[in-house]
């Protein structure tokens, strides 16, 4: 709204507010934080939340510190809010060192994320609810009658804590599968020669929500005479089933070009097995092989968004010349076109998936040309840096609709 006075707004707002850094160092409050804590703006800004409020030391069971921890990580690795269960964290009482008083709080953790896409400030909202624990606690005790408000009161907090209590279960569930998950992937992404390769960077990001598995998939083998080859592919859908498609194409590919070494060649062999792996049907892929010697990329494309070539001068080539359909599309097996495409050192080859540059209702063009604009833009960077440089350009730090895998080969 214009002429709106944030900073007014957020010294006056009557929930209890303060701002943290990635750091966790407190850089603003607001007056109703102050009024809850007993603090002044001058014993708070500037330190770490954690040094302006420790655990009581004399409560071997205290652990505000560590839940507060946890909340805070999960926002900075999630970029999403998190709600903390009902959480006691006893503050230090001031003017009486050593003393704390038992508080209870209703925290909320809520990132602010800059243009960056990394989370850059963390807000930090809290409820006191000590006076309402405390008398609920009261009211638990023997020989006591409660009123039908009183009585509703204590069951409506009885069943929040509950609800609390299994949403931590389902949390700590969701994490140990996102862990077996990624554990997965990263075995199945595997490529041993890709560290031999200090011009190549690769990208792996899956779908936006995901358990950070996908179906995409990059790779990088070097083959005889000083040769390597590079793929990418898609396998339809998202998650552990398509992962484990993927994983079972991926080996066959890698396997396919080191016996075959033509792209064209490899492809058919894994056109002919995907037709017997349930879920491969439809995958795409590109396989390109690049000769140093004669500077040549020799390439093939099953049904795949086209390859860049990328000029020192700015000026990007689609490599499109030998696009043929998805594994298993056809009923019949077809022998697979197979292209050429001379190079000059200094040029960049990049592969993608279509999470790169499709957008929904936006044409495929329109995507193509946003990403070779933006490799033109930053065509003198090195290819860690380009590949930075274009997920941040593209708008997809943080993920996208659909699963993503970049290969940026300076050649």
């Amino acid at each position: 709204m214009q002429g709106m006075d944030y900073e007014a707004l957020f010294a006056a707002t009557p929930s209890p507010y303060l701002v943290l850094g990635r750091d966790l160092v407190i850089v603003e409050v607001n007056q109703a934080y102050l009024e809850a804590t007993g603090r002044t703006r001058q014993d708070l800004l500037g330190q770490r939340i954690f040094d302006a409020f420790p655990n009581n030391p004399d409560d071997s069971e205290a652990d505000g510190v560590e839940n507060l921890s946890a909340s805070l990580n999960r926002v900075l690795a999630s970029h999403a809010p998190d709600t903390m269960a009902l959480q006691r964290y006893d503050i230090a009482v001031m003017g009486h060192p050593g003393s704390f008083e038992e508080r209870w709080w209703s925290p909320i953790n809520t990132p602010i994320i800059g243009q960056d896409g990394r989370v850059t400030w963390i807000i930090h909202r809290v409820e006191d609810v000590t006076a309402f624990v405390q008398a609920h606690n009261t009211w638990s005790g023997p020989g006591q009658h409660l009123t039908e408000r009183d009585a509703l009161e204590a069951e409506l907090y009885g069943r929040a804590r509950e609800l609390q209590r299994l949403n931590e279960e389902l949390r700590n569930a969701h994490t140990r599968e996102r862990q077996v998950a990624v554990t997965l992937q990263e075995a199945m992404l595997q490529s041993p020669d890709l560290a031999r390769h200090q011009d190549v960077a690769v990208r792996y990001l899956p779908a936006a929500g995901s358990l950070n598995v996908c179906g995409d998939w990059y790779d990088v083998v070097d083959l005889a005479d000083g040769r390597f080859a590079v793929a990418v592919g898609d396998v339809v859908g998202h998650g552990l089933e398509a992962a484990a498609v993927m994983g079972m194409l991926r080996s066959a590919l890698s396997a396919a070009i080191r016996a075959l070494e033509r792209p064209a060649q490899a492809l058919e062999v894994l056109g002919l097995y995907a037709r017997s792996l349930e879920g491969a049907l439809n995958t795409t892929v590109v396989k390109a092989m690049v000769d140093p010697r004669s500077h040549l990329i020799i390439y093939s494309n099953a049904g795949h968004p086209p390859p860049v070539l990328v000029h020192p001068d700015g000026t990007c080539r689609l490599l499109d010349e030998a696009v043929d359909p998805p594994l298993g599309a056809r009923p019949q097996h077809v022998p697979r076109p197979q292209a050429g495409q001379p190079y000059s050192p200094g040029d960049t080859l990049v592969l993608y998936t279509d999470g790169l540059i499709e957008r929904r209702d936006e044409d495929i063009d329109e995507g193509l040309a946003r990403l070779t604009e933006a490799l033109g833009r930053h065509r003198f960077l090195g290819p860690e840096h380009l590949a930075d440089a274009l997920l941040a350009d593209l708008g997809l730090v943080r993920g996208a609709h659909d699963d993503i895998a970049l290969v940026i080969v300076r050649l």
